[in-house]
């Protein structure tokens, strides 16, 4: 698109019409030079089955950038918000990344392409009693009002991991 600034001067003002791809603002990413400890994956009701069945948990698009970074072996969380419980502890089986499963989760507009594309695979790593939104709460980075940052820092996830622990079952 070109308009006229200033009466005389052409402008060049590009418009990205697909905005599936934006990236998340700063107050959703951890901050530069802090090592990340963990990962919050969030899910409803619908999709929580989906996601252990599969053994891959998935984000929108704009998360792809932010999932990237996960690598095997990084700590894993479920939030659903339906039932404001998180459940864990899992581990990332993968590297995130993009697309792992088209199928998962399927777009019903766009088929063969997935609603949560980033994706990583992950592995039960201690089956442990769901956490009280009260009781994790506490923990998180949140922005926003009731928003929290998926991205965990070490101490974060350290925190979060103990909690399960205290939760462990039998």
């Amino acid at each position: 698109m070109t308009g006229v600034f200033n009466g005389n001067t052409p402008l060049q003002i590009t418009v990205n019409p697909d905005k599936r791809f934006k990236s998340l603002p700063p107050a959703e990413i951890l901050p530069r030079n802090t090592t990340l400890g963990g990962y919050i994956f969030v899910c409803n009701n619908d999709t929580m089955q989906e996601d252990l069945k599969r053994q891959l948990f998935g984000l929108p698009q704009r998360y792809r950038d932010s999932v990237r970074t996960i690598q095997p072996g990084l700590p894993l969380f479920l939030y659903n918000y339906t039932t404001h419980q998180l459940h864990g502890i899992y581990e990332a089986a993968s590297f995130g990344g993009s697309n792992i499963d088209p199928t998962a989760w399927e777009d019903k507009k766009c088929r063969g392409e997935s609603r949560f594309p980033a994706q990583v695979r992950i592995r039960v790593r201690k089956q442990c009693k769901p956490l009280e939104e009260d009781s994790f709460r506490p923990i998180l980075h949140h922005y926003d009002g009731p928003k929290f940052r998926l991205q965990l820092s070490i101490p974060e996830a350290v925190e979060l991991l103990d909690l399960f622990m205290e939760n462990e079952l039998p």
